[in-house]
C-alpha cells in the first residue's frame, strides 16, 4: 500500500517566497491554490539579507490593511527545506524568520478563510531598503496576478540601485 505524504493545510507566501515553491526544486509536492490577503498587515522591509546585501520582506501588523500573497498546498516532507531557506529551525531560540499559523482569505475574499502558515521575519534595527533587483522579483511575481491598485502599490517602494 503506497504512503501518501500528509498535507499541510496550505502556506501563504510573500511573492519573493512565491518563486522558491513555484520552481518545484524546493517543494516538489506543492500546489498552487489561489491567491490570497492576510488581514491587518503590511509589506515591509525589516531586515537585511546577507545573501542579498538588501532589505528583505516581512508581513508587519498593519490595522485596516491587508497584504497580498499566494497560497500553496504542500506535504511535510517539503517543510524542512522550506524552513532553512528562510531561515526558521523549530526549537531555535534564534530565527530569520518565524513559521506561524494565521488565516488569509482566497482572493480577497472575506467569506472564503484558510487558515495556513506563513513566515514573520525577525526584524532588525535600521534594516536597508530592498535593492531594484530584489524589488523586481517581487513585481514580476505580481503582475497579471494581483489587483493592480496592488501592483501599483509595489511599484512605489522605494529601492535602492
Amino acid at each position: 500500500m503506497a504512503r501518501f505524504p500528509r498535507v499541510i493545510d496550505a502556506l501563504f507566501c510573500l511573492w519573493v517566497q512565491h518563486g522558491r515553491i513555484a520552481d518545484g526544486r524546493r517543494c516538489p509536492s506543492a500546489r498552487f491554490v489561489g491567491v490570497a490577503t492576510l488581514p491587518d498587515r503590511r509589506l515591509a522591509f525589516t531586515r537585511k539579507s546577507v545573501k542579498r546585501g538588501c532589505g528583505v520582506a516581512d508581513a508587519v501588523k498593519a490595522p485596516e490593511h491587508k497584504l497580498w500573497g499566494v497560497v500553496y498546498e504542500l506535504s511535510d516532507a517539503d517543510l524542512p527545506m522550506l524552513d532553512t531557506a528562510e531561515g526558521y529551525g523549530p526549537g531555535r531560540t534564534r530565527n530569520s524568520y518565524w513559521r506561524r499559523e494565521c488565516t488569509v482569505f482566497l482572493d480577497g475574499d472575506a467569506d472564503r478563510p484558510r487558515p495556513v502558515w506563513t513566515y514573520f521575519a525577525e526584524s532588525e534595527p535600521n534594516p536597508p531598503r530592498p535593492n531594484q533587483a530584489y524589488k523586481n522579483l517581487i513585481l514580476s511575481g505580481a503582475r497579471g496576478r494581483l489587483p493592480p491598485e496592488y501592483v501599483t502599490e509595489l511599484e512605489h517602494i522605494n529601492a535602492d540601485p
